[in-house]
């Protein structure tokens, strides 16, 4: 995680350096600073509360309370905010316990600190399952984020929450959740498809690969549409996409390389003949094999990016060919946090 760390008195300002050499020691990224509280401290907020994962605040938690406060958007986006007092006996998690991972950097900060990580989230002091904490591991995304307060309620109130998934379910589901069949009302949906219960929260694993093909020196806008019109054709969720796909010679294609940077997500290129090599049953174009030395660049390197299958075939318009393939998956619950 990129930490930062603020202290505001001597005292304070030793504890954030040994913290500091704690935290990267463990493989953070972390920079420590010290302040007396007052304009810096409403900077340093502001500078750190969009750029790190975490602000650890090393002082009172009145402090950091009203520091943040400016800058609360949503439980998905903010950063994990933690207090720590200055003599090191207490790591308390102020924000984001569980998608921004504050608990368990509390848990650890404790470790290494022999201090006391505070926690007051419900479903861990209940030994309860947490989804968002899950789901996080996973590396799942979120729909309809607020549907969490809902499952979490459900839980510790001793309801049971009804899953459905549209993968194998590996390990055994967690104390209170029941899977349920495709027709069945749920409150935990786990796939890539649109959730068909608006109330669910639908976890998403991206898992798709879009494999593309382009016209040279086509707009960065005009990929993107045609993208969101594959992900609509196929009825796919768009927090499903994991990655870009192509052939090499579009390695350095400005549009590409700019819907990939806007998207934050990684392209994927590979020779003809890797391309060639792809196995399946694709839709063939001599006169793009004549062009580049492959009968498909799209679906082949859908398929080859994903290791999976094809979900949609080539769409073709404004310059650019699409195709979407999906990578095998499993719900894997033998992890939790309980």
């Amino acid at each position: 995680m990129k930490l930062a760390i603020l202290s505001f008195t001597a005292t304070g300002k030793q504890l954030g350096e040994r913290l500091c050499r704690l935290l990267t020691a463990q493989g953070h990224q972390v920079a420590a600073s010290s302040t007396k509280a007052g304009a810096d401290l409403h900077s340093w907020t502001a500078a750190w509360f969009t750029d790190a994962d975490g602000l650890i605040y090393i002082g009172a938690a009145a402090i950091a309370v009203r520091a943040i406060a400016p800058h609360l958007k949503s439980k998905t986006t903010d950063p994990a905010v933690l207090c720590v007092d200055e003599l090191g006996r207490f790591v308390i998690p102020l924000l984001s316990g569980h998608i921004g991972g504050a608990n368990s950097l509390a848990r650890q900060i404790g470790a290494l600190l022999g201090a006391t990580a505070v926690i007051t989230t419900a479903t861990d002091l209940h030994g309860l399952f947490a989804v968002d904490t899950w789901a996080k591991s996973q590396g799942l995304a979120l729909r309809n984020a607020e549907a969490i307060k809902r499952v979490s309620g459900k839980l510790l109130d001793g309801e049971t929450i009804r899953v459905f998934s549209e993968f194998p379910v590996a390990g055994a589901l967690p104390a209170g959740l029941l899977l349920v069949g495709e027709e069945e009302p749920c409150d935990l949906y786990l796939g890539i498809h649109p959730c068909p219960c608006p109330e669910a929260l639908q976890l998403i694993p991206p898992i798709v690969c879009a494999g593309m093909g382009c016209r040279r020196g086509i707009a960065q806008e005009i990929l993107e549409r045609s993208l969101r019109s594959a992900f609509q054709a196929a009825n796919l969720c768009p927090q499903a996409l994991g990655k870009i796909a192509s052939i090499d010679r579009k390695a350095g294609e400005p549009g590409l390389l700019a819907l990939c940077h806007k998207l934050g997500l990684p392209f994927l290129t590979y020779t003809a003949g890797e391309l060639m090599g792809t196995p399946g049953s694709f839709t063939p174009s001599p006169f793009v094999e004549a062009t580049v030395g492959v009968d498909n660049v799209c679906e082949r390197s859908a398929v080859q990016g994903s290791g999976g299958r094809l979900l949609l075939p080539k769409q073709v318009g404004d310059g650019v060919t699409v195709a979407l393939a999906a990578a095998p998956y499993q719900v894997d619950f033998s992890t939790t946090n309980t």
